[in-house]
Formats: structure tokens, C-alpha cells, sequence
């Protein structure tokens, strides 16, 4: 099977506006985390990652700009035949805050309009929208992969991204699962995710001649465990489900597997449901983290954004921290790293899951 690289990546988040930044702020242990106070957002105050950037102007809005932003680094990155490329744009909800604003009839709130309009801004062709509540950035990324092997494309161009709205806010609010602190994803003491906002972007390609040393995406899985709208699997078989599959693409076995990026969004079931399936397949012993403690839950952007800083520490044979974890809250054990360490790094899993009960899982691997 082709394999295929990730040979250029871009993140802007409240911790920088590039990978390298980002990655050097979560390696010194800042979170971009805070309190906010902005009513425009919430009547209450609440716990969560912003970033500094000037409002919508008369041409693009907050969400557009970011993706521009990334876009417009990763293809100086990397030189593109875009006529072989695919973008691909995973969001939750795109340009929702166009409601907010009284503009519900802005051709751009569609997921399809916008993408449209950041593929003709840049020159794309091809373009493809991937909504699949939290795991969209993981899915994304998958898709790309296949894209690529099957050989209709030889490049995907993957954005993932999301900023904060009162509509979002609102959502989490109304379900009681937002922490009146900052989160500690599988402590004892956790009592709910924090919301972030991103822009993370990553180039794959086919080609051997581009890709050369970087990391591949190896092996990808997918499923639904048609639990519950918001609630998900109470056994965590069915996230297993796709790891086994993410296993059994990339050819490998359990035992390969050096660390785990976890979805870890700090609510009590989603990790609790983690742990077990990690058990599942014997991973309990595996060290994970999860880094919402640094940027909150950026939904769209989440699995695009968390793939990155999991490259970054692979390419560093480092492993990461979860900020906010102290003791162990889930069932099931689990090796969360507290402390950032150096340990030979080759093979890592990341996973996701979401509302509706979708889960994805990926095998990141240092190229050769």
C-alpha cells in the first residue's frame, strides 16, 4: 500500500502562530487556557482558549481568516501540483457566529460555501467537507489517506478549525458538561471540558520525493457505537473497534504502540469509556495524554491540531504532559504522563470520538 506523509503542518491557537510555538509553549507547560469574561459569548464567565485576533472585517470573518492563515503557510511549506490536490475542511460549525451577527442569510454559514470560497481564494480544484462532530479532524485526516492511496489525488491539504460562539457556549452550557475550572482530563477531580478555538492545517502527500523522513499516517479506523446523541459507549468496545482496525492497517502489533494521544475531554464518561477501551486491547500500561489542558476541546480542529504536537513529539522522542492531571479517576488503568520526559519514540495512536457515538483512530509512525 502507498504511504503517505505528513510533510507539512500549521497550527494557530491562543498559544502561537506556528507549530513550532505551540510546541514550545506545551513543552514549558503554559496552557492557553483562562477565564473569559465576554458577554457577547456567555452571561457567565467560563474557562477557555481564545485567541487574540481582530474581528470579522468586511471580507472575511474570524474563521475565515484563521483558515487563511494556515492555508497560506502550509503551501509556502510545500510546493503543490494543485491540480493533483485535494482540500479538505473539517469544522464543526464554520461560520455559525454569521447568526449571531444577524447575517443568516450569508451564503457562507453553509460548510460547503465556505469551503468553496477557501478553495477558490487559494486555487484548489477539488475541495470536500468532513462534519462529523469531535472526531471531523481525525476523519479528515483519514480520508485524505485514502484519497491518496486509491491514487485520485496525490496531495490533501487538510484544515481543521472552529472559534468560540455563543451558539457553542450555549450547546455545552445547556448539557451541564462545562468545567467551572480548567479541565483535568482522567483526574479524579474532573468535572468537564473547557472550549477552544484553532486553525491547525496539515499537507499529506503520496509522493516518496516530498516525503522522504517525515512521519506517515499508517493505519486509520472508524466507528459508531449508537449509544446515545451525546453520551458515549458505556463499555468502549466500539472506540476499540477502530483502534483495532488503525492496528491492523498499519501492520503492526498492541505491543508497538509507544504512547497514546487521547481524546481526554475531561467529561466523566468519555474518559472513563477511553480507559476501557484501551484495556480492551491491553493498553493500559501504554503512556497517554491528552492535551486539552493546553487549548480546551477546538472541536473541527481538535484531531488535526492533536495529530501535530503528537508528530512533533514523535519527531522529538518526546512525550508530553497532560496539563491539569494529578490522580487517576477512570476504572480502568491508564498510564497518564504527568511529566514531560524523554523516552525513543516510533509509533504513536491517536484517537477521537464524538457526539452520535463516532470514533476514529490513527497510527502515527516516524518514515524511514
Amino acid at each position: 500500500m502507498k504511504k503517505v506523509w505528513m510533510v507539512a503542518d500549521s497550527i494557530v491557537s491562543p498559544l502561537g502562530s506556528t507549530t513550532d510555538e505551540n510546541y514550545e509553549n506545551i513543552r514549558n507547560g503554559i496552557s492557553g487556557l483562562k477565564l473569559i469574561q465576554d458577554k457577547s459569548l456567555s452571561d457567565s464567565p467560563f474557562y477557555g482558549g481564545m485567541i487574540k485576533s481582530p474581528k470579522d472585517d468586511s471580507t472575511s470573518s474570524r474563521f475565515e481568516s484563521m483558515c487563511s492563515q494556515v492555508i497560506q503557510r502550509l503551501l509556502s511549506n510545500v510546493s503543490l501540483d494543485l491540480d493533483r490536490s485535494i482540500f479538505i475542511l473539517s469544522t464543526t460549525k464554520g461560520n455559525i457566529t454569521h447568526l449571531e451577527q444577524g447575517q443568516p442569510d450569508n451564503p457562507r454559514i453553509h460548510l460547503h460555501e465556505v469551503a468553496t470560497y477557501l478553495a477558490n481564494t487559494f486555487g484548489f480544484k477539488n475541495k470536500l467537507v468532513i462534519s462529523n462532530a469531535c472526531i471531523s479532524g481525525v476523519m479528515a485526516l483519514l480520508v485524505g489517506k485514502r484519497m491518496i492511496e486509491s491514487g485520485q489525488y496525490e496531495h490533501a491539504v487538510v484544515v481543521g478549525a472552529d472559534v468560540l460562539s455563543q451558539f457553542v457556549i450555549a450547546g455545552f452550557q445547556s448539557l451541564q458538561a462545562l468545567s467551572p475550572e480548567m479541565c483535568r482530563p482522567f483526574d479524579a477531580h474532573r468535572k468537564g471540558i473547557n472550549l477552544g478555538e484553532c486553525a491547525a492545517g496539515v499537507v499529506l502527500t503520496g509522493n516518496e520525493a516530498i516525503g522522504k523522513a517525515a512521519v506517515i499516517i499508517s493505519g486509520g479506523g472508524l466507528s459508531n457505537d449508537a449509544n446515545h446523541i451525546s453520551g458515549p459507549s458505556r463499555t468502549g468496545e466500539e472506540l476499540s473497534f477502530a483502534i483495532r482496525q488503525a492496528i491492523e492497517e498499519a501492520k503492526i502489533k498492541v505491543e508497538d504502540i509507544d504512547f497514546i494521544s487521547a481524546h481526554g475531554t475531561a467529561t466523566l464518561y468519555n474518559d472513563e469509556m477511553e480507559a476501557k477501551a484501551f484495556n480492551l486491547l491491553n493498553l493500559g500500561k501504554v503512556p497517554l495524554n491528552s492535551l486539552k489542558g493546553y487549548y480546551g476541546h477546538t472541536l473541527g480542529a481538535a484531531g488535526i491540531l492533536e495529530t501535530i504536537i503528537s508528530a512533533e513529539s514523535l519527531k522529538r522522542d518526546e512525550l508530553i504532559p497532560t496539563a491539569g492531571f494529578d490522580q487517576v479517576g477512570v476504572t480502568q488503568p491508564v498510564n497518564v504522563i504527568k511529566h514531560r520526559q524523554h523516552s525513543s519514540l516510533k509509533t504513536c495512536l491517536k484517537t477521537a470520538s464524538g457526539f452520535g457515538g463516532c470514533n476514529a483512530a490513527i497510527i502515527l509512525q516516524k518514515g524511514t
